[in-house]
């Protein structure tokens, strides 16, 4: 399987990266139980198929390890040159404290070894609390490692459009911001999508399949409940779509979203992650991937077959247009982890 060239992004001047990143969430352990043998070796079945590019974190579990040990294993079995094709995008997501440079380094000497690496390609930064604004200084000595060589880009988690400005103004360079969106979750289009594209930063999109309810297995299924919310993702997702509109009005999205999929020869999934990779500014769509228990690598790689065309848009919008505003209820993105 030989991925099309629209599925590439040239991210960086020294990045090129598939625009469906392999998300590693699912393998901090809130996902059932992942074997590290077996993980390694799906993910040699994602890179070989086209699939490039890692979304991870310090506290995704054993990711940053994984990272580490595919790499060796890629180098002892073909060549270093191999390396020049993969991309892992981790994150820091410190403890809101005071910050000193020696407090930040150590954190981002511990992803280097972790992962095997002598500089990070992409470091993304999460803050819990904005009442502390030591995230600024923080971010000054992640620019000063950056500019040491351990850090190639600098990015950020779940910031909101207010603060990604103040970080913007202080004269930080961020290249993306990591946010939820998805059809259900729209806020970015509120400000940051605006915001974004006019300061040339790309989003990297999560929750774009609601944890996998926006997909044929949940359609004209009764509405889930305690343990069939058998993932972490899951239940969060399931919590957002109750604040989104219910299950009733998450049905008539799945009817409309069926025969959309049907027209183009796709599953549900596949049309979601479209839509949402069409939207200004998205860099890349991150999917989760539970390494060694399950794989969606072939149904995947259908999205770059995908051309939605107004018709589609305008079934869709008919839906959406009656759900509840999630900007008004929640907030901007990134809102939810700060109440």
């Amino acid at each position: 399987m030989t991925l099309p060239t629209s599925s590439r992004l040239q991210f960086t001047p020294d990045l090129n990266i598939c625009r469906i990143l392999n998300g590693m969430w699912q393998v901090s352990g809130a996902h059932g139980r992942i074997d590290p043998k077996r993980a390694i070796q799906s993910m040699f079945d994602y890179l070989d198929a086209g699939f490039t590019t890692w979304d991870l974190a310090d506290h995704y579990g054993p990711a940053e390890d994984f990272i580490g040990e595919f790499r060796r294993q890629l180098v002892a079995t073909r060549g270093k040159e191999a390396l020049s094709n993969l991309q892992a995008f981790t994150k820091w997501v410190p403890r809101p404290t005071r910050m000193t440079k020696a407090l930040v380094e150590k954190n981002i000497d511990i992803s280097l070894q972790r992962m095997g690496v002598e500089s990070l390609d992409l470091l993304q930064f999460h803050w819990w609390d904005y009442r502390d604004n030591n995230y600024l200084d923080a971010l000054k000595y992640m620019a000063e490692l950056q500019n040491e060589g351990k850090i190639k880009h600098l990015a950020l988690t779940n910031f909101d459009t207010q603060h990604l400005k103040i970080i913007t103004e202080a004269g930080i360079k961020i290249v993306s911001n990591q946010v939820q969106f998805s059809l259900i979750d729209r806020r970015p289009e509120v400000n940051m999508v605006p915001f974004c594209t006019e300061h040339d930063i790309k989003l990297f999109t999560y929750g774009t399949l609601c944890g996998g309810l926006l997909s044929e297995k949940y359609l004209g299924q009764p509405e889930p409940r305690g343990g069939e919310l058998s993932t972490a993702s899951l239940r969060k997702y399931k919590n957002m779509i109750d604040a989104w509109g219910g299950w009733s009005l998450f049905q008539e999205l799945l009817s409309v979203l069926k025969p959309i999929a049907a027209k183009h020869n796709v599953t549900i999934p596949n049309v979601t992650v479209r839509y949402i990779l069409d939207k200004p500014g998205v860099a890349g769509v991150i999917v989760g991937t539970r390494l060694s228990v399950s794989a969606h690598v072939e149904d995947n790689a259908r999205v770059f077959d995908v051309a939605l065309d107004q018709s589609d848009y305008d079934q869709l919008d008919a839906v959406l247009g009656r759900s509840r505003d999630l900007y008004q209820l929640i907030g901007d993105c990134g809102d939810e982890y700060r109440r």
